[in-house]
């Protein structure tokens, strides 16, 4: 299930995006349980290298918990010794083998808090149980144990709980450039304080706020890796629970945590988008954020879901006033067991508690990942590219558009690391989207332009990429229109016909589509197509010819096609007719003699005669409209029948006349004349 909640924020006001939600139900018993450990007890070193307990406290059935820790008066001072637990899981017999809570050094997180905050271990989670047993254990010569020692046992799941009421959100106007309304900072999406079931009950005073976030320290919870990311809310409730309840502070002291998933939980209240004062990191507190990764990575490598998450907040939190997350920085102490007060100590941006205080924390296998935390969280966002541009198409390293496209893109940063795309034509800003868009549609006026997208990191960074794009809303124009003429080939049910036409376009035709009685799909450098056209019928031809950028024109030119026999024409000198199949309609003209002639009159556009070829055919004169328009040569080495050997056209449909005279020509004076063809 998906919620959206709306936070009150400084500026401007930005929804909390919850990733998930709770399904569980209070458990019957308290919140917290405690059970003396020890009162002013001496350790007892080992002997005969067996551990002797110095504290203890024996088997005993509990109400319900599932988080442990053990808690001491003075916070200033260490439990010397290994303190360990074991646990009964609820509803069985068995216990677990001792498990050690860690106390590497007095508690490095606190110094913001007010009076009454106690000395504490790290807290285990266990899961849900009802049997606590514990023991402190001399690892060396003999020492005072801490005032006050109590083992602590937190129920996340009480039924003692109040919710924090979120005022709707007052939304500022959108911030416009050029006309475009630019998306907010997206703010990291993540468990709200609700959506975990922050008890707000056991919270009693207001966030304190201070400056501008300097620093981003990264630690671990060090309570176990033994949860499953479906418990990881009721850890961090158990977290909540102990920080408030056990340890005397106001409210859980980091400003988020994330869990082995990379499930981000909204941490100390205050929001999100403010800078809330925590108490994670003794004597830089002021200035400066932090997360907690919930786990304990002395040894366990963090899952990259889990990197990136940190990332995220880093950059989130840096970025915000254009701090570079991979930098460095000098500040001055507010006091620690590490550093002095007023101590001056140059940290990088991203830095682990360890860098700060005397502590194991967060892990040497954590604290070995910053690095890479670093470049994730100050990069530029990486492998920009242009995909595809929908609505234009490339040519010659430019793309060619009618006016509306899509840009669409791609990059390997993940979109949580990324503030927003940017959209530019010719350096002016023309659309803008949120973190996870991928396309924009624009608008261009006619002429070349330069695309630009920008991507945005949450670090300030930003990476471009480019894209030469001509608009052009104008079609090809054809400079001569489609025309079908009769062409050279073999005639009979159908006729030889060549379709021509020539088109121009200031950026270049790039292609021409022929339907109709001839179909072809052709380059826009072609200009011409051949095929044939049915005797007696209509055929029609319709042209589209479109530029680069898709712009299309149509012209349709429509024929009919009929034949004139030898018989329909008029004779003069000696003429013999040869019946033959093979000849256009069964039978052909043949003479041999220079004083015959065949004439026709026709009325049309173009016309072609048709004759035999063979190796002893002479040659003819033509005359059309009287003009001469010089010899045919028959001759040819194989017999051909209906071969169209000579065609002629005109601008429009008129009336012609076309003569046929033999030359006879020496040695070879006969020819076969079959008829004229013409289109109308």
């Amino acid at each position: 299930m998906r919620f959206v909640t709306v936070l009150v924020a400084a500026t401007p006001a930005i929804a909390l995006t919850v990733v998930g939600g709770l399904s569980r139900a209070p458990v019957a018993g308290p919140l917290l349980q405690t059970f003396a450990l020890s009162a002013g007890m001496r350790l007892v070193a080992e002997t005969g290298g067996t551990a002797t307990p110095a504290a203890e406290l024996p088997e005993r059935d509990t109400k319900r918990f599932s988080l442990v820790g053990v808690t001491w008066d003075d916070p200033r001072a260490a439990a010397d010794g290994t303190i360990q637990v074991r646990t009964r899981p609820a509803g069985t017999r068995t216990w677990t083998p001792w498990q050690v809570l860690e106390t590497d050094a007095p508690d490095e997180s606190g110094g913001a808090e007010s009076g009454g905050t106690r000395g504490a271990s790290d807290p285990l989670w266990v899961g849900p149980s009802d049997g606590i047993e514990a023991r402190v254990v001399a690892t060396g010569g003999a020492r005072q144990l801490p005032a006050g020692m109590r083992v602590d046992l937190i129920n996340p799941d009480a039924a003692e709980r109040a919710v924090l009421e979120r005022a709707p959100a007052a939304f500022a106007k959108p911030r416009r450039v050029n006309g475009v309304e630019i998306p907010s900072r997206p703010l990291p999406k993540m468990l709200t304080r609700s959506a975990w079931g922050a008890n707000e009950k056991i919270v009693k005073d207001d966030p304190t706020y201070t400056g501008p976030v300097q620093l981003f320290f990264v630690h671990h919870t060090a309570t176990g890796n033994g949860y499953s990311c479906k418990s990881s809310a009721g850890v961090v409730r158990g977290i909540e629970a102990y920080q408030v309840k056990s340890k005397g502070w106001n409210d859980i002291g980091y400003n988020f945590l994330v869990d082995k998933c990379g499930t981000i939980f909204e941490g100390r209240r205050g929001g999100v988008d403010r800078n809330v004062l925590g108490a994670h990191t003794l004597g830089f507190n002021t200035n400066a954020s932090a997360v907690a990764v919930i786990g304990d990575f002395r040894s366990t490598a963090i899952s990259g879901p889990t990197r990136v998450a940190v990332a995220q907040l880093a950059a989130y939190k840096l970025g915000a006033t254009g701090i570079a997350p991979n930098s460095r920085v000098t500040v001055t102490s507010g006091g620690s067991p590490k550093y002095a007060v007023g101590k001056k100590v140059t940290l990088n941006r991203i830095s682990g508690h360890r860098d700060a205080g005397l502590t194991e924390c967060p892990g040497k296998s954590l604290y070995g990942e910053l690095p890479v935390i670093r470049r994730l969280a100050g990069g530029a966002p990486a492998g920009l590219h242009l995909t595809r541009l929908t609505g234009a198409a490339l040519s010659g390293g430019t793309y060619w558009t009618k006016g509306t496209l899509t840009p669409n893109w791609d990059l390997t940063t993940p979109s949580r690391l990324l503030d927003r795309f940017d959209v530019s034509v010719d350096g002016e800003l023309a659309a803008s989207g949120e973190n996870y868009r991928r396309s924009g549609r624009l608008r261009l006026s006619p002429g070349a332009h330069t695309l630009t997208v920008r991507a945005l990191h949450l670090s300030g960074r930003s990476a471009t990429v480019t894209a030469k794009v001509v608009a052009d809303a104008e079609p090809p124009a054809f400079t001569t229109p489609p025309q079908a003429v009769v062409s050279s080939g073999t005639a009979g049910s159908g006729v030889p016909v060549r379709l021509g036409w020539a088109a121009a376009d200031p950026a270049g035709v790039r292609s021409a589509v022929v339907t109709g009685s001839s179909q072809a799909v052709l380059g826009g450098t072609i200009r011409s197509l051949t095929g044939t056209a049915a005797v007696g019928s209509a055929a029609e031809w319709t042209v589209s010819v479109a530029d680069r950028a898709g712009n299309e024109r149509s012209a349709t030119v429509s024929r009919t096609p009929e034949v004139l026999p030898e018989s329909a024409a008029a004779r003069t000198g000696s003429w013999r007719t040869v019946p033959d199949a093979a000849h256009l309609g069964g039978s052909a003209a043949f003479a041999a003699s220079a004083d015959a002639a065949l004439s026709w009159t026709v009325t049309g556009r173009s016309v072609g005669l048709v004759a035999a070829r063979s190796g002893s055919a002479g040659r003819l004169k033509i005359y059309v409209d009287g003009d001469f328009q010089g010899y045919v040569d028959l001759r040819s080495a194989t017999p051909q029948h209906r071969r169209v050997v000579f065609t002629k056209s005109w601008p429009g449909a008129a009336e012609h006349t076309v003569k046929v005279v033999p030359e006879a020509t020496g040695g070879r004076p006969g020819v076969t004349v079959d008829g004229l063809i013409t289109l109308i």
